[in-house]
């Protein structure tokens, strides 16, 4: 069974979320908590800070719940 993950679309990065994998390790919202806040809706911003502070806090998301696609900057 696949996991299916929601798009957070940004300029330059967009964050892919499953639900189900999500193991609340709390990783995302304390490391970045201008991107991700369980309060807001839409909860991740990928806007709020640099697509590469992004990727360094997604590639450590310890349950695979986060992903992330680089997109090209014209």
């Amino acid at each position: 069974m696949s996991a299916d993950f929601k798009r957070y679309a940004g300029k330059e990065i967009d964050v892919l979320f499953a639900a189900e994998l999500c193991a609340h390790s709390g990783t995302c919202v304390r490391g970045l908590p201008r991107v991700f806040d369980v309060r807001r809706r839409p909860w991740v911003l990928a806007d709020a800070e640099s697509a590469e502070r992004i990727a360094e806090l997604v590639d450590r998301c310890p349950s695979g719940a986060l992903r992330y696609e680089r997109k090209e900057v014209e």
